[in-house]
Order: structure tokens, then C-alpha cells, then sequence
């Protein structure tokens, strides 16, 4: 079962004083790309929670956001008194001797909102708070997986669609090519004998027998059935492998390349170009494929 490696997944805890908010956004890339966006008191335990987002998500660009919202009565920030002071002192000498009444609370004002005029108390982890956000952050990778396969089944009926169009069309390739070397071989004779001119006909013949076998594509169209069907086998395995469908999908498109390129034949041409469109739009999903 195939996996999207788009996806999104968000997990919401109320703790007595403090609101977790987790999310987790996905999109498509060759490998992991992981960058995590968390509050500093919680720097010390990010190597923790990038292995198991790892573990989890194997691949992809990968957001992992944690917002911590403080919804009690306390407030780890208070004034830093003696930097305050400074900023005061050096305001004040800014002003001139005529101060106004309400001068000094304005200078406190624009004070406090200078650099380091409130300092924030570090606060350590509890270990019971952070198991809690380990359980939020599985609740999160959970619903992200979900978003994935969901996708991932929509992508396979698309794979599959695509993969029975080419079947389709390869039939068609068969069928015309039954008399296909024939028709090559009677405009090759027929050219001959346009030039009026005498040939050893043993040689014509051993010429005309190897020219033919370079057009043959019988091997083509063999490996290209067997492509075909290894395509649909791994799609229904049980892991999602969407670089071995890659290269599946590479192997198909030399076999259709070499079909084009010893058909001769315009009609058949044609059927080969409609092969490569719905490879190429195989191509397209198989990037966001887990």
C-alpha cells in the first residue's frame, strides 16, 4: 500500500496551566528534510523528538511546529529593575530641563519596551509535562499517517488507471505488429526493384534478414509486459516503496523508447507517443509517493 508524503496532522492538549498545540506538515522530497520550530525551554529534549518524527515519517520535507500557550494565573516574565533604571537615566538626560508633569511615566513606558527590560525566568521541564507531549506528538504523527494513506489510495487508483491504459495500448502495438516486418520487407523489395537494377539475391536476402531483426520487437514488448505487471505487484505491497516504483517506471520508459524508436511505422508511433503521456504523467504522482 502506497503512501502520499503530503500530508498534515495536528494534536491539541490542556494541561493546568499551559496549552500544547503540535503540528506537523509534510510535503514531497528525495530524502528527509526535518526542521523543527519549538519554545527554548524546550531545546534540550528536540533530538528526542526529531527520532521519533523520523522513525515515523521515513521521508519528505517536514514541518514540526510545537506551541506552548500559558493559560495560568502565572507569568514567568518580570521586570529586569536595574536595566529599566539605566534606560530611565539615559532618557532623561535626552529631555530638556523644561520637563512636563507626566514626562517620567512616558519615560517608563517607552523603557520597558527597550531590549531586556523584562527577563523571562527559565523553567524546567517536568518529565510528567513532557511524556504528555510525547503522547500529543503520537496523536499528531498518527492523524499525519492517516492524511497519508488516505491520499496514498486515491494516488494507487490513479497508478492503476494509468498502468491499465498502457496494457491497452501495448495490446495494440502487439496486434498491429503481426504484419508489421512484412510491410517493411515488401517496401524495402519494392524499392529494389524501383532501382531496375540486378542484385545477388542470397546477399539481398542475408541483408534484408539482419535489417529486419533490428525493427524485430518482440524482446521490447516482453520486458515491457513483465515492467507492467512488477509495476502493479510492488503498488500492492505492504510497505509503501515509492523509489522502487521510480525506477520501475524508468525501466518502462527505455522499453517504450526502443519501441519508438524501431517501430517504422507511424500509426504504431503514435500508439507509443499516448504510452509515453501516460507514463510521463505516472512520473508526475510517483514524486509524492512515500
Amino acid at each position: 500500500m502506497i503512501q502520499s508524503m503530503t500530508g498534515f496532522g495536528k494534536s491539541v492538549v490542556q494541561l493546568p496551566t499551559k496549552k500544547i498545540t503540535i503540528e506537523i506538515k509534510s510535503l514531497n522530497s528525495k530524502s528527509l528534510d526535518l526542521n523543527a520550530r519549538l519554545p527554548s525551554t524546550y531545546r534540550e529534549k528536540e533530538l528526542e523528538m526529531r527520532k521519533i518524527i523520523a522513525n515515523a515519517m521515513v521521508r519528505g520535507k517536514i514541518d514540526f511546529n510545537l506551541y506552548v500557550e500559558n493559560t495560568g494565573a502565572e507569568s514567568q516574565s518580570v521586570i529586569n529593575v536595574d536595566v529599566v533604571k539605566q534606560y530611565m537615566t539615559q532618557l532623561g538626560a535626552i529631555v530638556t530641563d523644561n520637563c512636563r508633569d507626566g514626562d517620567e511615566l512616558r519615560l517608563l513606558d517607552m523603557a520597558v519596551r527597550l531590549p531586556d527590560a523584562l527577563k523571562t525566568e527559565r523553567e524546567d521541564i517536568d518529565e510528567e509535562e513532557f511524556k504528555t507531549i510525547l503522547e500529543t506528538l503520537q496523536k499528531a504523527l498518527k492523524e499525519i499517517n492517516i492524511f497519508r494513506v488516505e491520499e496514498g489510495q486515491m494516488m494507487e487508483r490513479d497508478f492503476l488507471e494509468r498502468i491499465g491504459n498502457l496494457k491497452n495500448l501495448l495490446v495494440k502495438v502487439e496486434e498491429m505488429d503481426v504484419g508489421r516486418l512484412s510491410a517493411v520487407r515488401e517496401r524495402l523489395e519494392k524499392a529494389v526493384d524501383d532501382l531496375k537494377v540486378n542484385i545477388d539475391a542470397n546477399r539481398f536476402e542475408q541483408e534484408l534478414i539482419y535489417y529486419l531483426e533490428k525493427y524485430d520487437i518482440t524482446e521490447e514488448k516482453v520486458r515491457l509486459a513483465n515492467h507492467l505487471q512488477y509495476f502493479i505487484s510492488t503498488l500492492k505491497s505492504r510497505d509503501s516503496n515509492g523509489k522502487k516504483l521510480g525506477f520501475i517506471s524508468q525501466e518502462m520508459g527505455r522499453e517504450i523508447n526502443t519501441i519508438g524508436s524501431k517501430a517504422n511505422d507511424a500509426p504504431m508511433q503514435q500508439l507509443v507517443v499516448q504510452m509515453k503521456d501516460e507514463l510521463e504523467k505516472i512520473k508526475e504522482q510517483m514524486l509524492n509517493v512515500l
